[in-house]
């Protein structure tokens, strides 16, 4: 008898609960956001982030801060995340790094595909080569001549071991048939600066980052890695343009939460997103960044970003990428 009523108890206790739980849901967000960004400010991704969030809070009603939380090929905002209350307090923007890490690291302290809940992608982006104009090297095929007579005499920048942007410079070398090293860094903002430097021979970089270097004569592009051209930079061939056929990498910049999320605030996100992409001030924000955007419901993009992990999986073998 004490059992029943304590079973009693513990549903109506329950059956209270339901219409608090309903209704927080439902004014969500009542309080700050925080939308961690695994790589530094400045990088590719904060600055998509920064547009996308701004407008997000004008619509919501709520601040959205931006966490950057650089290092370890974004595995670090990653494992933030991915322990953080599933509230829609903690949400995640990162790049396709996202789904390169998986097999680039020997252990996670986290499972890219069972602890994080896809939102929506937000926009994808070419990967531009850029190189300083004091190497003296005028086109990609210059630089594949230069590659090719002394292997193993260059490097590229990369926003971490196992990044995007490692990957894309990894696959145009399998395609080119050079050999160059890697040298990672925290973020885009870093790699930029080594490039223009001199220090670094050329990055596979997104276009946001370099578009002003390139257009002041400060960065030569010798090619984007997309499959078709940036119309941010239209005069630029890719890389398939410019006699390396095979070698094209599909960036992009995507929103995830929290794998327990409810669905309600999943979904609410999603269409806020969609929302805000749509409005001038973004679509004018990404023309300037050489940014797209792509979106797709949440349930497509799950199932795009297993896909992709796969895909990614078989990249990183084929390109003898150790782990880490």
């Amino acid at each position: 008898m004490n059992f029943i009523r304590a079973t009693v108890g513990a549903l109506a206790c329950l059956t209270a609960a339901l219409p608090f739980a309903a209704s927080a849901q439902g004014d969500y967000p009542n309080k700050p956001v925080r939308v961690i960004v695994p790589f530094t400010a400045g990088s590719t991704t904060d600055i998509i982030a920064r547009a996308i969030t701004d407008k997000l809070g004008a619509s919501m009603g709520q601040t959205f801060v931006i966490d950057n939380r650089g290092g370890a090929s974004g595995t670090i905002g990653q494992a933030a995340v991915a322990s953080a209350p599933a509230d829609g307090y903690t949400i995640m923007i990162h790049s396709s790094s996202h789904t390169v890490n998986p097999s680039t690291f020997a252990k996670l302290p986290f499972d890219t595909v069972r602890d994080f809940a896809a939102v929506t992608p937000i926009s994808s982006l070419p990967n531009a080569l850029v190189i300083s104009p004091s190497k003296n090297i005028k086109t990609l095929q210059d630089l594949v001549a230069k590659a090719r007579a002394k292997p193993g005499s260059l490097n590229f920048a990369s926003a971490g071991q196992g990044s995007a942007t490692h990957l894309n410079a990894e696959k145009f070398k399998m395609a080119a048939k050079i050999d160059a090293t890697n040298i990672p860094f925290k973020g885009s903002a870093e790699a930029v600066s080594e490039v223009l430097a001199g220090r670094v021979d050329y990055y596979f970089s997104p276009i946001a980052p370099v578009i002003g270097q390139i257009k002041e004569g400060h960065l030569l592009a010798l090619a984007v890695g997309s499959p078709k051209r940036s119309a941010a930079l239209p005069d630029v061939p890719t890389t398939a343009e410019a006699g390396v056929p095979g070698s094209e990498f599909n960036f992009w910049i995507g929103m995830m939460v929290p794998a327990k999320t409810p669905r309600e605030i999943v979904n609410r996100l999603n269409d806020e997103v969609v929302k805000a992409l749509a409005s001038p001030e973004v679509k004018e924000r990404f023309a300037k960044l050489g940014a797209d955007a792509w979106t797709m419901k949440p349930e497509a993009f799950d199932a795009y970003i297993k896909e992709e992990i796969d895909a990614n999986a078989k990249l990183v073998k084929a390109a003898g990428i150790a782990q880490m």
